[in-house]
């Protein structure tokens, strides 16, 4: 098993700038890939960013290329996202994700992880 902890949620103003950290503790030397989706209030969760773990390969949703950077460091079992230019329509709760290897899967594909961390709040005012 694997447990995820998120933090580094918040409110900021659009065009601000948040880091989010998610600390993965347990099986760690399993995982596969990691990433982070999100979900606001009314929509399904969506894809924002992955990583595979070893070789650090990244993969991001179109609407955020550019101003998110998703990164890991392997020694402290943490990975980040930064989120730069940050916009009104960001705003939702972040989840992080891992999956370990094993199987076909797609990076985007929430079904496809199997630890998930219980979320941290992002807020962007107008």
């Amino acid at each position: 098993q694997v447990q995820l902890v998120e933090s580094g949620g918040g409110l900021v103003q659009a065009g601000g700038s948040l880091q989010l950290s998610c600390a993965a503790s347990g099986r760690t030397f399993s995982l596969y890939a990691m990433a982070w989706f999100r979900q606001a209030p009314g929509k399904e969760r969506t894809f924002v960013a992955a990583i595979k773990w070893i070789r650090g390969t990244t993969y991001y949703a179109d609407s955020v290329k550019g101003r998110f950077t998703i990164s890991r460091d392997n020694a402290k079992n943490t990975v980040y996202l930064q989120m730069n230019s940050l916009k009104p329509e960001d705003t939702a709760v972040y989840y992080c994700a891992a999956r370990n290897a094993g199987g076909t899967y797609s990076y985007d594909r929430g079904i496809d992880y199997s630890y998930w961390g219980e979320g941290t709040q992002v807020t962007v005012s107008s």
